[in-house]
């Protein structure tokens, strides 16, 4: 079986949690999905190439497997990150608009459930918390900032048309104060973009499982709404360059400024 992650090791104290840009499904697990459930919509477009370079010296951890096969930034014990609300489970069931993505009869057991977790999230999940360790012991702190996108209209999901920029830190729990203002501050600033913190997207189970400013491991999710950097929110997905220039320059602002405030953390 292919390698279920990619990690490129940085001597920064930030890392690039990438946990929904993968598309490979191995074939015994393709062939349970329908037609919909095929198409994948539901990833985390080109967000890996998005953020190529901008912090040249940070660590990337990459799932290179489809959230269908298993959620990687959902919780292996299965509990709701967003109880009362329209969500998706660990092995997804629908897509984001309530759409099954399984054949009749193939959705995920808990057998399935169980081989998925030993296959997929645990080996990410164990490459995830290697580097973080790794980080910290070089700089006695370590920044976690969790990657994502996903369409700005998703009635399943939210009301209305989502900001472009999305921070999560579970209510200022995740992170030193410090971090979230930051990112808040450069978001807000970018021009002819929105954002908002802990909106509809509050950080998922990794940002919330890793981030604990007490122990020197913060964490941070962005989750960018994908017409910023898409030339439609629609198959094919495209990549549109003119708009990811643009977006890169607050993107780059923002993990530059995180890496300073963790070598003032350091030092204080």
């Amino acid at each position: 079986m292919a390698a279920v992650f990619e990690i490129r090791q940085g001597a920064s104290p930030v890392i690039l949690g990438l946990p929904h840009t993968g598309t490979d499904v191995p074939d015994d697990i393709r062939v349970r999905l329908n037609d919909n459930g095929r198409t994948l919509a539901d990833t985390d477009w080109h967000i890996h190439t998005l953020y190529e370079g901008l912090l040249g010296d940070a660590t990337t951890v990459r799932a290179t497997f489809h959230r269908y096969c298993i959620d990687a930034n959902r919780d292996p014990a299965g509990a709701s990150l967003y109880p009362g609300q329209n969500t998706t489970s660990l092995i997804p069931e629908t897509d984001f608009d309530g759409v099954s993505i399984w054949k009749d009869g193939e959705a995920p057991t808990e057998a399935d459930t169980a081989d998925r977790i030993a296959r997929f999230h645990k080996p990410y999940h164990d490459a995830l918390a290697a580097e973080i360790e790794r980080v910290k012991a070089i700089h006695g702190v370590a920044i976690l900032y969790d990657c994502h996108s996903i369409r700005s209209h998703i009635p399943f999901l939210f009301e209305g048309k989502l900001p472009d920029f999305n921070i999560g830190t579970d209510m200022g729990r995740t992170c030193d104060p410090r971090i979230e203002a930051a990112v808040v501050e450069i978001a807000g600033k970018a021009e002819g973009y929105t954002s908002i913190l802990n909106g509809r997207f509050k950080g998922g189970w990794t940002t919330r499982h890793y981030g604990k400013p007490e122990t020197g491991v913060h964490a941070i999710q962005m989750e960018l709404a994908q017409s910023t950097h898409l030339a439609a929110e629609a198959l094919p997905f495209d990549y549109d360059e003119t708009k990811a220039a643009r977006l890169r320059a607050p993107l780059k602002t923002i993990l530059e400024r995180i890496e300073q405030i963790a070598f003032e953390l350091k030092r204080s």
